[in-house]
């Protein structure tokens, strides 16, 4: 799934507390945003291994959501929401596509990575990849209880990031090309090898350096 619709998802799981504890619904909010974005910032470095964790997040954000309960003040309430946002977040790469340059392709076996058990969750693609017409779909579904709900600031914020989502599905299918076009034809030529090891190899076509991470 992409980022819009994780970032989305992370403030819908944080929506209750509007109702419930007023007073918190800013704080929960915005790290349920934060929770729902943070795991994609391993894009470029072992993506979807890095800073996901679909079996830890969970049992830290059950034990941060208990303790808010019991203890509520903004800095607990903050830490489960955004616990809360990255589990979902990790959690639900398994049921989107592959980790691929082209998922639509579904010819990868990884979705995310388990740690626990030392290897990679297979996607099951009910979503059939990100930025897909239903992963936007998805998208506009979680974000109309908030667009109901919310106003100010956190309204504009869920405009925001649907503009995001529906910018990114329109481009979706072309950006692998521009990837290639970029890493291969364009750095390839003038970045050493060792600089260019970092590059995902999903990204290129061409040979790859010797120092590519396998995880990648």
């Amino acid at each position: 799934m992409m980022l819009p619709t994780h970032a989305i998802a992370g403030m819908v799981l944080a929506l209750p507390v509007a109702y419930a504890r007023p007073e918190f619904a800013a704080v929960a909010l915005a790290a349920g945003f934060v929770g729902g974005v943070v795991p994609d910032l391993d894009l470029y470095a072992g993506h979807r291994k890095t800073l996901h964790y679909p079996v830890y997040y969970a049992p830290l954000a059950g034990g941060a959501l208990l303790l808010a309960a019991w203890h509520p003040t903004t800095v607990t309430v903050g830490a489960a929401f955004a616990l809360a946002g990255a589990a979902a977040h990790s959690a639900a790469d398994a049921f989107g596509g592959g980790l691929e340059l082209r998922p639509w392709e579904a010819t990868s076996d990884r979705a995310v990575y388990d740690h626990h058990r030392g290897r990679w969750i297979a996607p099951r693609r009910w979503v059939r990849y990100d930025g897909s017409p239903g992963d936007l779909l998805l998208a506009v579904s979680l974000a109309l209880p908030l667009l109901v709900t919310l106003d100010g600031g956190f309204r504009r914020v869920v405009f925001a990031t649907l503009a995001v989502a529906v910018g990114y599905t329109a481009v979706r299918r072309v950006l692998p090309r521009l990837a290639v076009i970029v890493v291969d034809r364009l750095l390839a030529p003038v970045v050493p090898p060792h600089l260019l090891s970092y590059v995902p190899a999903r990204y290129r076509e061409g040979p790859l350096p010797e120092t590519v991470l396998a995880d990648d």
